[in-house]
């Protein structure tokens, strides 16, 4: 059995308090990006084993994809051994998502492997227990997302958004960026004001305290928004990945190409569509060839 799991975008992140237990209170809605996901394999074995075709991606129990498998062996008594292998396509300390996606996934994926038969709220549960942002990979895949996380409910219609992403070749600790945001200031020069479209706005209350850290992202938000092919731009999540709304996605070469050039020759970028209108599909323009799957320099 093959489970995808797919990445997300952070459209708008309210970050609203810190909460007792150390977690913060949000408000955001997150959007599945259908065309960018990790796969795992789940396949019976005669003994346990976990493999990752990315180097450096933990095969102990600190993994995300173990730790559902633990709690979810737990939950139904099932003891099967299995070869569970993960290929990474979503990067690491981006923001968007990969490693809660590969949970949820995995969860999705033993559910159907043994007919166990959870409902959706039961593996919601079971998803908060193991992280904040898991729940929402368990659909729908727009989601209005509260609490630390894991609260989650139909987010508003949207149609499929035209994406370009770009991620510089470092990461960001989601823990550090939200220990700094109580007390973070604005960065000099950069728009950090709500961008209001007929589908919803792009705002995001973690730039203030990332920015600060990293200020290459706040100048890749402003080159982006002074882009002509670029409605609305903002990081997703934690970061470090920065998205552009695209005004036409046939414009996505042209503005990756003079990202390469102008910021960084060596981004990781991606382009694509977001999830829409509640289910996941790629519009006719994303069929023809302009989606350009991410690539490594």
């Amino acid at each position: 059995m093959i489970v995808e799991a797919p990445a997300k975008l952070n459209l708008s992140l309210r970050v609203l308090r810190r909460r007792d237990d150390g977690f913060h209170d949000i408000d955001s809605v997150m959007v599945s990006l259908p065309g960018l996901c990790d796969r795992i394999e789940i396949e019976a074995a005669e003994v346990d084993r976990f493999e990752c075709d990315v180097p450096g991606v933990p095969t102990d129990g600190s993994n995300l994809v173990l730790k559902a498998l633990r709690l979810f062996r737990e939950a139904t008594g099932t003891e099967d051994p299995l070869r569970v292998r993960l290929e990474k396509v979503v990067p690491h300390g981006a923001g968007l998502g990969g490693g809660s996606s590969d949970a949820a996934a995995m969860l999705r994926g033993l559910n159907e492997f043994f007919g166990s038969g959870l409902e959706r709220e039961r593996l919601r549960e079971m998803a908060a227990s193991i992280g904040s942002d898991i729940p929402f990979f368990l659909g729908p895949p727009v989601g209005r997302v509260g609490g630390r996380g894991e609260r989650i409910e139909a987010g508003p219609p949207l149609p499929p958004l035209p994406v370009v992403l770009l991620k510089p070749g470092f990461g960001v600790a989601t823990p550090d960026a939200y220990r700094a945001w109580k007390g973070a200031r604005p960065v000099a020069g950069v728009g950090f004001e709500a961008q209001t479209f007929d589908w919803g706005e792009l705002v995001n209350d973690l730039e203030r305290p990332v920015f600060a850290k990293h200020y290459f992202l706040a100048e890749m938000k402003e080159w982006l928004r002074e882009r002509s092919e670029v409605a609305g731009a903002l990081m997703s999540g934690s970061g470090s990945t920065m998205f552009a709304v695209l005004r036409e996605p046939e414009e996505a070469a042209a503005l990756i190409r003079a990202a390469r050039e102008e910021l960084d020759p060596t981004l990781w970028v991606w382009s694509g569509l977001t999830a829409g209108s509640g289910a996941f599909h790629l519009s006719p323009e994303a069929s023809a060839g302009w989606v350009a799957k991410g690539e490594a320099p």
